[in-house]
């Protein structure tokens, strides 16, 4: 029985490109739509935000003189990219989807519309938001969380590389230690970077759990959505 009726998935562009340093790798797509698409079949409604990483980050364009806003419009699209491919993997076995940008593109996908889009929830849909918040200086944590407090999700579940929130880098420093639970005031206070400050104040605000966990474990996903004890809890 699933532990929560309605979930948003955050998916770093990275994460997409599987190997590789840059682009879309379609074995990875495929395989994260097979997990995706069991999560929808066991009746949790989900919603997706997936970076840009892969193709294009505004902030690092900005660090190469071009300009931040030009950078970050630059970004939004890329999570267009991602979002179709992502879309186009879930539909070849058979999940139904909606790709929502909240930049205007409807030869593309539909606009976002927050009434339209927990429609598509409420219809078994994945619904899979695009673009970021069609506004610069803002991450796609911070979209992703918008869009979670929108939709009325009860968690944002967060995919990295690692099997939670550490007090650094566990890639770096092998005696890294993990929480099992955080709160949002010592992720914030201890800078432990597992999402932008803007995003973790948001969810702390509004009282929106995060679970971070591990996406390279097949079948973490599901583990999530059905309340396993899985990766760390931010509340």
């Amino acid at each position: 029985m699933p532990a929560y009726k309605r979930i948003l998935l955050k998916l770093s562009g990275e994460v997409l490109a599987g190997g590789a340093q840059f682009g879309i790798d379609a074995e990875r797509v495929q395989g994260l739509a097979q997990e995706i698409a069991g999560v929808t079949t066991a009746g949790v409604q989900t919603g997706v935000v997936v970076g840009g990483g892969n193709i294009f980050r505004g902030v690092s364009g900005a660090g190469r003189k071009m300009d931040r806003v030009t950078a970050d419009h630059m970004g939004m699209l890329a999570t267009v990219i991602n979002s179709l491919a992502l879309s186009d993997a879930l539909e070849q076995i058979g999940i139904a989807t909606r790709v929502m940008t909240a930049i205007e593109m409807r030869p593309v996908a539909e606009p976002y519309i927050r009434r339209r889009a927990i429609r598509h929830l409420e219809k078994g849909r994945v619904a899979i938001f695009a673009a970021g918040t069609s506004n610069p200086y803002f991450s796609t944590d911070t979209a992703a969380t918008l869009r979670a407090l929108e939709i009325k999700a009860d968690v944002i579940i967060k995919a990295t590389r690692v099997d939670g929130v550490y007090d650094r880098d566990p890639l770096q420093f092998p005696a890294a230690v993990r929480f099992s639970e955080v709160s949002y005031l010592e992720v914030l206070s201890k800078g432990l970077g597992v999402m932008d400050s803007t995003a973790i104040a948001m969810c702390r605000d509004n009282k929106l759990p995060i679970i971070v966990f591990n996406l390279n474990t097949t079948g973490n996903i599901m583990r999530v959505a059905m309340g396993e004890p899985v990766g760390t809890v931010i509340h």
